[in-house]
């Protein structure tokens, strides 16, 4: 008897293909291990059952006919829930949208269900998106998996410590400082942030629209690989005006070897104030085996890199602001009741709807973009973007990919960390791609020796060279498969793996 925990997203979609076990079996396996184990984990927000088992039928019954079914045939998939989804609730984490019922499906969403993937659920994140940790859901937290009584980073969390509970072969989620990476890099799983444009953002609520990118969460390289054919395979999304056509096979040159390449490292970023010392050496194992399977190791500049999480907090804001002005409590959202005027009720509607977190950024938006303000504070801001971009794009002219942090330091525990300042702090190493457009992936070292919590390295690489990002985070993934000294791990946390999910 197989467990779902043991299979990857590649086994699990040749397995349906093969005749080895149906679609259907592979969805009531998953949704037990759901019901298993989400008490403790709490990744999502609403478990989709009944959608998961008519797309299940759905494949069975075009493999029984005959037909060609898609390369995620099969695989369990948690939808972080900003993304719409017809049949589910899109809530965003917040009580403005506690009862929004999706009237449409995300483009990100339908290519993974074109692929034949099986929608399990909606994950739960920080509200809108706001955060660093899940805590500033509307509804409840989501603990890590490795150590429920710590944090499991965020915005995408639900979507991360589903993937590492077992809950869900793959999952996607959206980073526009980090959302994917950092939760990913406290979860013990693979999580890629793809190259501005290269995923429909069409039907994912917005936080900052020139920063916001979807992308895939896996437990192994290949899995991301495989989610990435289906984001991409169809080509620019003609509903989205940012996308671009980028179609190429994830998996064509995905462990090909690495010999002759190079690997840039940031001198500034390595000695950075709040890095710990367990990251510091996962770091250099990883450069090491990197250096071991033949790639060269440079060191490069990236000036401005210091300036990059204030100027993104004075652009994330401002365009948070903007796109969340909609929530009026007139035309969808919550809306407040026994209003005597249109002021009183948008106001109160706004005031109950938001949390904290979110009308701390909004009116940090509205400050910014007021008058006599904007020009002090938002122009120098896009300034310094167009500065970090060029420092990236000179970096890129001597080496192939830069390996740094995914988080400065292991998940830590809930309230160690309050202060917002400290929270937005812990997305130093990622928000700077996010500014300049370029694609991220963070990938697993293995635990670490102090905490035994999940550390990662995070490889950054030019816009557009996603396939070869992947291709490096695979060479990194073989050197832990073969023992880089950081004690290894289960690919689903220990404390869940075998509740459940049997086929």
């Amino acid at each position: 008897m197989a467990n779902l925990d043991s299979l990857s997203a590649a086994q699990i979609a040749a397995g349906v293909r093969n005749g080895d076990f149906t679609a259907t079996e592979v969805a009531r396996a998953a949704l037990d291990a759901i019901d298993s184990r989400e008490k403790d984990v709490q990744a999502y927000l609403q478990v989709s059952a009944d959608l998961a088992l008519e797309a299940a039928a759905r494949t069975d019954a075009r493999r029984a006919a005959g037909e060609k079914i898609g390369p995620l045939a099969g695989v369990p998939v948690a939808f972080k829930d900003n993304m719409h989804l017809v049949g589910t609730r899109t809530t965003c984490a917040s009580r403005m949208l506690e009862n929004y019922e999706s009237v449409f499906t995300a483009t990100c969403v339908q290519r993974m269900l074109d692929a034949g993937a099986t929608p399990v659920g909606k994950a739960n994140m920080d509200e809108f998106a706001f955060g660093s940790t899940t805590e500033s859901s509307a509804f409840h937290r989501t603990n890590n998996p490795w150590d429920t009584s710590r944090v499991p980073g965020g915005s995408s969390g639900g979507s991360a410590a589903a993937v590492a509970a077992g809950e869900a072969t793959l999952a996607l989620g959206s980073d526009t400082g980090g959302s994917i990476r950092q939760p990913a890099s406290f979860c013990g799983v693979v999580g890629m942030k793809p190259t501005y444009g290269a995923v429909s953002r069409y039907g994912v609520v917005a936080f900052g629209s020139s920063l916001d990118q979807v992308g895939p969460f896996g437990r192994r390289v290949e899995d991301v690989a495989l989610a990435m054919n289906a984001l991409t395979a169809p080509g620019r999304d003609p509903l989205d005006s940012t996308s671009q056509d980028c179609a190429v096979d994830f998996l064509e040159h995905l462990d090909d070897p690495v010999e002759g390449l190079s690997v840039g490292v940031v001198p500034q970023l390595m000695e950075a104030r709040g890095l710990s010392q367990e990251v510091r050496d996962a770091l250099a194992a990883a450069l090491d085996s990197l250096r071991d399977q033949g790639a060269r190791v440079v060191e490069v500049d990236l000036p401005n890199i210091a300036s990059a999480i204030a100027a993104y907090y004075v652009i994330a804001p401002c365009e948070a602001f903007s796109n969340l002005a909609r929530f009026d409590g007139v035309r969808y959202g919550y809306q407040e009741p026994d209003c005597a005027t249109l002021a009183q009720q948008t106001s109160l509607s706004r005031a109950h709807g938001f949390g904290e977190e979110a009308k701390r950024r909004q009116m940090l938006g509205a400050y910014l973009l007021s008058s006599g303000v904007y020009e002090k504070y938002y122009y120098p801001a896009q300034q310094v973007r167009t500065l970090i971009t060029q420092d990236y794009a000179r970096a890129y002219q001597s080496c192939d990919v830069i390996l740094l942090p995914s988080a400065p330091t292991t998940a830590w525990r809930f309230g160690d960390v309050s202060d917002p300042t400290q929270m937005y702090a812990s997305d130093m190493f990622t928000i700077s791609n996010n500014i300049c457009g370029n694609g991220g992936v963070s990938v697993p070292l293995g635990l670490s020796a102090q905490t035994h919590m999940p550390v990662s390295a995070q490889l950054q690489g030019p816009a557009f060279s996603d396939r070869r990002l992947l291709r490096f985070a695979r060479a990194i993934e073989r050197g832990v498969d073969q023992g880089l000294g950081l004690g290894g791990g289960a690919p689903v946390a220990p404390a869940f793996a075998g509740r459940g999910g049997d086929l």
